[in-house]
């Protein structure tokens, strides 16, 4: 992929938030504007460069050019605070309840709680999280606005070209084909390695799997199956040179399947080979670390399964 100039940066982003039946239009209106300006200062005798960034930092932050474009106010904390709250809380909102749900869960489950009890506890201090960022956020801006008597504490600096996003990519590149192509030929070499080489050396029973082998053939058959399907849906990706609605379904789907199996198996301590905690840790410690690592690992598949999922929507949504 070429290097995106700074007008096809601009162009992006300031066409994200426009709606698709006038972003051609305005794309090309937009454009059609930098190019004349940008001419109108070469023929006045300044260098390409420098007339690009000059008539783009004169234009201002993209976001506040869409805004104009389809007259949609930025009022809430206010126009010169308005983005920068926005794009603080959306960061906020995408880290922290998130992190919140994982710490409560893992303790609860270390704890020993049921299903149920552990659900509920997520859920409440998930909502209650996400309540407390948006009213702290808002209010901190609300008194900083509120305090400024006219004058300009710069907490919001001057926007300048350098602030442009890179254009986001769809996921169906190359790249993209060849890095989802070369992880599952990783994961599967690591399961064929764990089975028949192992995973750590023991010096009392050799090499040990971490997977249990009673997953052999069946379990570790259809994972592989699926792992050909994922391979699929990769290259009809990259062949069709975007993500879909389609897609992106069949995506979940094979999560679901992946993740809704390992989940199972885990739970009814199928999935790691009963043998290997025993083997290289001390017997009364055994059962701790299994319930820690087990626990981990859970998490982990969920929220791989979570990440890829919503990611393909995104895409698909971008590709639209």
């Amino acid at each position: 992929m070429t290097n995106a100039t700074l007008i096809d940066r601009y162009v992006d982003a300031a066409m994200r938030t426009v709606p698709e039946a006038q972003r051609t239009d305005l794309a090309a209106e937009l454009r059609g504007s930098i190019d004349d300006q940008i001419e109108a200062r070469v023929a006045e005798g300044q260098a390409l460069d420098e007339a690009e960034r000059a008539v783009l930092t004169e234009l201002g932050d993209p976001d506040k050019l869409a805004a104009g474009y389809t007259e949609r106010p930025l009022w809430l904390i206010g126009p010169r605070y308005y983005l920068t709250w926005w794009r603080l809380l959306k960061l906020l909102w995408a880290i922290v309840p998130a992190c919140a749900a994982f710490g409560v869960a893992l303790a609860q489950t270390l704890a020993g709680e049921d299903f149920g009890t552990t659900v509920g506890a997520v859920v409440s201090v998930t909502l209650s999280v996400i309540v407390h960022i948006g009213f702290w956020t808002t209010l901190v801006f609300f008194i900083v606005e509120r305090s400024e008597r006219g004058d300009d504490p710069r907490i919001v600096g001057e926007w300048t070209p350098d602030d442009l996003p890179e254009i986001r990519e769809r996921g169906a590149g190359l790249s993209d084909l060849v890095a989802s192509l070369v992880f599952l030929a990783l994961a599967a070499g690591a399961v064929l390695w764990d089975h028949f080489i192992g995973f750590v050396y023991t010096s009392a029973e050799g090499w040990m799997p971490f997977l249990s082998p009673d997953l052999w053939p069946w379990w570790i058959g259809a994972l592989f199956v699926l792992m050909v399907l994922e391979a699929l849906l990769a290259i009809s990706v990259y062949a069709k040179g975007r993500w879909d609605a389609g897609s992106a379904t069949v995506n979940v789907f094979l999560n679901l399947v992946i993740a809704g199996g390992a989940l199972w198996l885990l739970a009814q301590q199928q999935l790691i080979n009963p043998e290997f905690y025993p083997a290289i840790i001390p017997a009364d410690s055994a059962d701790t670390v299994s319930t820690v690592v087990s626990t981990l690992f859970g998490f982990g598949i969920i929220a791989i399964a979570v990440w890829d999922s919503v990611d393909a929507f995104l895409k698909a949504h971008r590709s639209r």
